[in-house]
């Protein structure tokens, strides 16, 4: 059953080509808003908490701070609203879920960049 799921979610489900990131990884998520008949392409920069699951149902958390209080969105990669993905800055972390990033404030929020 469950190599028929997967089948079915290689031949129907059309992959993006998104660059290569993970926990740790500033990065800024271009998606489209639909606003009654009109359409506008907004903007979410933040750091890369988590990437989960595989596949069609693989999803990505993101983090920024707004003001003083931190917003976490949860976007599916193969989400058709997607339009493009940048990378700013890789950054180097030794977990896949850095979810005590959420508890730290000022510089040691700061994740250190990774050399090349």
């Amino acid at each position: 059953m469950e190599s028929l799921v997967k089948f079915v979610q290689d031949e129907f489900v059309t992959k993006k080509d998104f660059p290569e990131f993970g926990a740790g990884d500033t990065i800024t998520v271009f998606y489209e808003i639909k606003e009654g008949t009109k359409t506008r392409t907004q903007f979410f920069r933040g750091v890369v908490i988590q990437r989960r699951g595989s596949g069609s149902s693989e999803t990505f958390t993101i983090r920024k701070m707004s003001g003083t209080i931190g917003v976490e969105r949860i976007f599916p990669v193969n989400l058709p609203a997607l339009q493009k993905i940048e990378v700013n800055k890789r950054g180097k972390v030794r977990r896949a879920r850095i979810y005590y990033f959420r508890g730290l404030t000022g510089k040691k929020a700061r994740i250190t960049e990774r050399r090349r």
